[in-house]
């Protein structure tokens, strides 16, 4: 069955119709990884996205139970070259096609996804559309509707729920949580409780933190202004790590500015250098959104990471608390794990804020 993929600027893409046969339209990004496709699909900041895949070949190692980011993918559609049908992996339990379908994913394979990437890095991210293939030559450019601004609401949990551990006590506030972030805090023994994203401050003060993280998540940071207040009210009384959006929600909160970017970062090998230890490590990344460099100036935070490519802020720390953020994503999934010392540096802030605290009394 052939399949059209349309963008927002009147290009048409056509291909083998895969995964779930219905009408889709989202952002269309692309991500450079060559492996981690199952990671990505199941990743929540892909929520109102679909992923074009650079790596010619998807689906070569299949699908298994361990390597997911979230139970029920939020990717709007999935764009690539070939898609491999017959799998070969000792952990392959499923084909990735039978995932697609499962899930209610649709898929386009049979694009040149090389052409497609080059008309995003040269015009931007732009919406487009997943439709099945007309019998006219010329196909109807569909009226295209308003970008979400509600994508986080969808992806948050609804509900608290604790990971029980005798550590730290970790309240996790989720934008569209990777369940990679609680692996690294479980793996450090933290007691976790996870928390939907329009929590209020009073309310996660009742939960006696010790640190809060602010996870990952899809969209404008400036489409959650709860978030923005909730930091604000928290930031001089508990230590914080925010990640990709969680680290743009801080700088919002701290005074600092977001823009869009023009396709963003997304991928498995970004370099970016540690300012404060004067190394570079290789990244996985996936957003949309920056902050500006320049808001940093009349603020209270200082930059810490800077993107190796770009130059784009991918770091920065408060000057008089316990709270930092990153633009990239330490817990990797998929991707190096180089960056997962970021946590203990988290688990550290807490210890000393804790003696801190006690000298005080």
């Amino acid at each position: 069955m052939k399949r059209q993929l349309i963008l927002e600027d009147g290009t048409v893409f056509t291909g083998e119709a895969l995964g779930d046969l219905g009408h889709k339209e989202g952002e269309i990004v692309f991500n450079t990884g060559m492996t981690g496709y199952q990671e990505i699909l199941s990743d929540p900041s892909y929520c109102g996205q679909m992923v074009t895949m650079t790596y010619p070949l998807i689906g070569n190692y299949g699908i298994n139970r361990d390597d997911f980011e979230s139970i029920d993918p939020s990717v709007f559609g999935l764009i690539v070259k070939e898609m491999c049908e017959q799998p070969s992996n000792f952990r392959s339990e499923d084909t990735l096609n039978d995932f697609l379908v499962q899930k209610k994913i649709p898929a386009i394979s049979g694009v040149d996804t090389r052409k497609l990437t080059k008309i995003i890095r040269k015009h931007g991210t732009m919406r487009a559309v997943l439709t099945e293939a007309t019998a006219s030559i010329e196909p109807v450019i569909p009226t295209f509707n308003q970008p979400l601004t509600d994508q986080v609401s969808r992806v948050s949990t609804k509900n608290p729920y604790v990971a029980p551990g005798r550590g730290h006590r970790i309240v996790l506030v989720d934008f569209g949580m990777k369940h990679g972030i609680l692996r690294d805090l479980t793996k450090r023994h933290c007691h976790v409780t996870v928390v939907p994203y329009n929590y209020t401050s009073e309310q996660i003060l009742a939960l006696k933190p010790d640190g809060i993280m602010l996870t990952n998540g899809p969209g404008d940071p400036k489409d959650v202004p709860e978030a923005t207040e909730m930091i604000q009210a928290l930031i001089s009384r508990v230590p914080i790590f925010g990640i990709c959006l969680g680290h743009q929600l801080l700088s919002l909160a701290c005074g600092a500015d977001t823009e869009k970017m023009s396709f963003g970062h997304r991928g498995s090998n970004h370099p970016v250098k540690d300012l404060t230890r004067s190394k570079t490590f290789i990244t996985s990344q996936n957003h949309g959104y920056a902050v500006r460099v320049a808001s940093l100036k009349a603020t209270d935070l200082s930059l810490t990471h800077v993107a190796i490519n770009d130059d784009s802020v991918e770091g920065v720390k408060h000057n008089h608390y316990p709270a930092f953020s990153v633009q990239y994503h330490p817990e990797s999934s998929p991707g190096p794990e180089d960056s997962s010392y970021l946590f203990d540096q988290f688990m550290t802030n807490i210890q000393q804020f804790k003696q801190q605290s006690k000298e005080a009394l």
